[in-house]
């Protein structure tokens, strides 16, 4: 089709084909940065965590004597065992994506200190004995803590244990010793070092965001805890874990009567983290079909009144020969061009939205194919909106258009 004619009918009337580019060139720009957005929503919200999520239960218990927690603890431990249907119990200091995190930062240096920019930021869990069998850890090299261990290890003046044994996540062991065996290695922070003992599969961070997996577990007696071991863990069956977790937050807060005690399942943990990125993430997607919505709409709204406007002129070409296929054609060819338009300078705004986003709000940048993917949809959305009014444009009979000039 000769495409003259349609560039010269653009010029003519520059407001409707300026706004048309206009309206796709925002709709593209939001669509590829919000469609990003939620694809990075939903890639959290399913994250990986190594641990069997569906038979824990936890009970936290907060308000208990700080210096009774080497005889409260095992008391509580042996009331929780003795629950039908509790296939394990034991106490950790803080949970996978339960927000209340301890973090430090460690180095590969004798000289490392908390403060240097070399250092890892790390999810630091105090854990008791059965906590592997309990979460459901694997170790996936080396071994987890033994008695020796457990014995050895208390919480001195700093908010770290005195101990030298760790066991860290597989991804945070390639962060800090790339491509090495981390097994017999040592990291470092002021006044402290501990050597890796095991390593273990990804259990996420208390709070996640960038680096998710950072997570290293320390050994922690009862005697030497400090009350900092709140979080009362059990193993169940899926089907027991409703029934456990009344019965267990009832016990403990029985036997420990000027504490607070707050059931709920590791199921219910993870519900609530990830609520508020689950409703951002609904709410992108209602923000995306608004947003093809009004430029559907605007697109057959501005081209119907086109058409009105070049009745005349479809008449002419009707009486010269031009068949209602030629005119549905003239019509679609022309919003392909503006739509092409409008995708171009919609890509480069996304990419302006998308550095934009990544400077101020950590955003991750977004991969070339949405851009793409954004320009495809578009071009189908602007050829399914002409579509009615170029319809009603092909079926002006030439004598009607002829006699309303």
């Amino acid at each position: 089709m000769e495409i003259r004619p349609i560039f010269a009918s653009m010029r003519k009337h520059m407001i409707p084909a300026t706004l048309i580019v206009l309206e796709i060139a925002l709709a593209c720009a939001v669509l590829c940065n919000a469609v990003f957005m939620i694809s990075q929503r939903v890639s959290d919200i399913h994250l990986p965590n190594a641990i069997d999520e569906q038979s824990l239960v936890t009970v936290t218990l907060r308000g208990t004597d700080d210096k009774l927690a080497g005889s409260d603890v095992p008391r509580n431990l042996a009331a929780l065992r003795g629950i039908a249907g509790v296939q394990s119990a034991a106490v950790i200091s803080t949970l996978p994506l339960s927000t209340n995190n301890w973090g430090w930062s460690f180095g590969t240096k004798p000289e490392s200190t908390i403060t240097d920019q070399s250092t890892t930021n790390v999810s630091l869990f105090f854990v008791g004995p059965g906590i592997d069998k309990t979460l459901g850890l694997r170790v996936v090299q080396g071994r987890f803590f033994n008695d020796d261990d457990y014995a050895n290890s208390s919480l001195g003046s700093a908010p770290l244990p005195e101990t030298h044994a760790v066991v860290l996540t597989k991804s945070l062991v390639e962060k800090m010793w790339p491509g090495q065996p981390a097994l017999g290695k040592t990291m470092y922070t002021t006044g402290h070092y501990y050597t890796v003992v095991g390593v273990m599969a990804d259990v996420l961070r208390p709070n996640i965001g960038g680096q998710n997996y950072s997570t290293a577990f320390f050994p922690l007696g009862a005697a030497g805890s400090k009350g900092v071991q709140a979080y009362y863990v059990m193993h169940c069956d899926p089907q027991d874990r409703d029934r456990i977790v009344r019965e267990a937050e009832l016990k403990l807060a029985t036997i420990n009567p000027g504490a607070v005690a707050k059931g709920q399942t590791y199921s219910e943990i993870r519900t609530k983290y990830f609520a508020n990125m689950s409703s951002m993430a609904w709410m992108l997607v209602l923000v995306c079909v608004v947003m093809l919505a009004v430029t559907a709409f605007g697109i057959v709204g501005l081209t119907s009144f086109w058409v009105n406007q070049r009745r005349r002129q479809i008449g002419v070409r009707r009486a010269v020969g031009a068949t209602r296929g030629h005119i549905m054609r003239y019509f679609q060819t022309e919003n392909f061009l503006l739509s092409t338009a409008g995708v171009v300078f919609g890509m480069a705004l996304a990419f302006g939205i998308n550095a934009y986003l990544m400077q101020h709000y950590e955003l991750n940048r977004m991969p070339w194919y949405y851009l793409p993917c954004g320009a495809i949809a578009l071009w189908v959305i602007g050829q399914l909106s002409v579509f009615g009014p170029a319809r009603r444009a092909a079926a002006v009979p030439p004598v009607v258009a002829t006699r309303s000039a």
